[in-house]
């Protein structure tokens, strides 16, 4: 080299170093895009309780909580312990286990609606397994869900769930429209897309499919269609519908069974045939269930002369998830669970306030122990209405990045969850720097 004084190179971070590994083996450099940031993601050297520490050193409360599947936060003790004792016995078997009956006795008496119960590995099989179950109790092929609702990665169920203005269609005839470019005609033609909270509309849609719908599918509170609960008059009336019809009432409860000691359903007066359940219940492990009327779930039952729907899989229902899932659902009894609703009640309304004293044109959705941020002035009440401008995601950005930088962690989406170590002193973090970032978004906008 011919100067006197070398270039010297910006030093690379240890985030930095290992997400170029990353991307060398992995598509994108990650495993779930949820994880993925600009430059790169955050990585984690340990959790504990409610807060998260990567591997920079920096410590953040975590109102992601794993896209709200750790209900208990990281690292309980409790957990801990079930686990631990659990590993000196072994991980999984081809034998069945004591635990698997405690969990399933323990998670049936949550809710009337749960007289039988399956577990499997994630919350997108539990919708899956849903689905072909009601397919084999009604012998209908096609199912029926609300527009841009996240089911999950299995084709029938995320028809739509990524549809926008060019594809999207009428809003009284929502277009299917796939995810994944190759996605079957087929799979496309068996879904029934209905609008989120308009009775009168998805009534008429789900008419003309009658006697060919063997469900319909319904996430109570839909993360993706903006985190408004369904109405009463909705639920009600698809409930009615599916009774009127012999098609069967299916609610995904994945994200939203931590809202009560037996889900969001609690919150209306009709029962689901079937519920899909996953996230929380595991303890921090993977896992799903599907449970539901008995007579439907036995179109599982393998002693039948005939059985309508096969269910296997090598690591459902394995021991470890068992102790660990009963353990979290055990400490989330019901006054864990009133508790951390005052907690999230409070939480909203911290953040509704920021707004307010920021002035800027943006809302606070959600109920139970979860919410979200729109940067729209009114809450959204259906996928198209959620929709963002560029401007508006631009804003989130701005707002998302604040909060990292000053030691919050939300879900990308500008949504979040509540554990239960959380304490009035993190609602009040969160607040202090939800102002402080709304005030940089309105200095932004002007």
């Amino acid at each position: 080299m011919n100067s006197a004084v070398a270039a010297v190179e910006a030093p690379v971070s240890a985030s930095e170093a290992l997400f170029a590994r990353a991307r060398k083996v992995m598509p994108g450099g990650v495993s779930r895009n949820a994880v993925l940031r600009r430059p790169h993601p955050f990585y984690v050297a340990r959790g504990e309780g409610c807060y998260v520490t990567d591997i920079e050193g920096v410590r953040r409360i975590d109102f992601s909580n794993n896209m709200t599947s750790q209900i208990h936060g990281h690292a309980h003790p409790a957990i801990v312990a079930a686990v631990t004792e659990q590993l000196g016995k072994g991980t999984a078997f081809s034998l069945a286990t004591e635990a698997e009956v405690v969990f399933a006795e323990s998670m049936c008496s949550r809710s009337p609606a749960f007289e039988k119960i399956r577990f499997v590995n994630s919350g997108t099989e539990a919708v899956m397994s849903a689905l072909k179950a009601a397919r084999a109790f009604t012998g209908r092929p096609k199912i029926a869900k609300v527009e841009g609702a996240y089911h999950g990665l299995y084709d029938y169920a995320e028809v739509s769930q990524t549809a926008n203005p060019t594809n999207w269609g009428d809003a009284g005839h929502p277009a299917s429209v796939p995810v994944a470019q190759g996605t079957p005609a087929s799979a496309l033609d068996d879904v029934v897309v209905i609008p989120f909270n308009d009775p009168e509309r998805a009534i008429h849609i789900l008419d003309q499919h009658a006697d060919q719908l063997a469900c319909v599918l319904l996430d109570l509170m839909p993360h993706r269609v903006g985190m408004a609960p369904a109405s009463a008059a909705f639920v009600r009336a698809l409930h009615q519908w599916t009774r009127k019809n012999g098609a069967l009432f299916v609610c995904d409860e994945v994200i939203t069974f931590r809202s009560g000691y037996g889900g969001a359903q609690e919150w209306y007066d009709v029962q689901p045939d079937l519920t899909a359940m996953g996230k929380m219940i595991g303890g921090g492990f993977p896992v799903g269930a599907l449970a539901g009327r008995a007579d439907v779930m036995d179109v599982m039952d393998p002693w039948r002369a005939k059985v309508q729907f096969p269910l296997s899989g090598t690591y459902s229902a394995n021991p470890v998830t068992m102790v660990a899932g009963l353990t979290a659902m055990q400490l989330f009894d019901r006054p864990a669970v009133e508790r951390l609703n005052r907690l999230a009640d409070l939480a909203r309304s911290r953040i509704a306030y920021a707004i307010e004293v920021a002035g800027v044109p943006a809302c606070v959705a959600g109920a139970g122990s979860l919410f979200r941020i729109h940067m729209k002035p009114e809450v959204p009440q259906n996928y198209r209405a959620v929709y963002q401008t560029e401007a508006q995601a631009r804003s989130l950005k701005v707002l998302l990045d604040h909060l990292a930088a000053h030691g919050i962690l939300l879900i990308e989406t500008g949504s979040g969850a509540l554990s239960t170590p959380m304490t009035e002193k993190e609602i009040d973090l969160l607040g202090e720097a939800m102002l402080a970032g709304f005030r940089r978004v309105k200095a932004q906008l002007v």
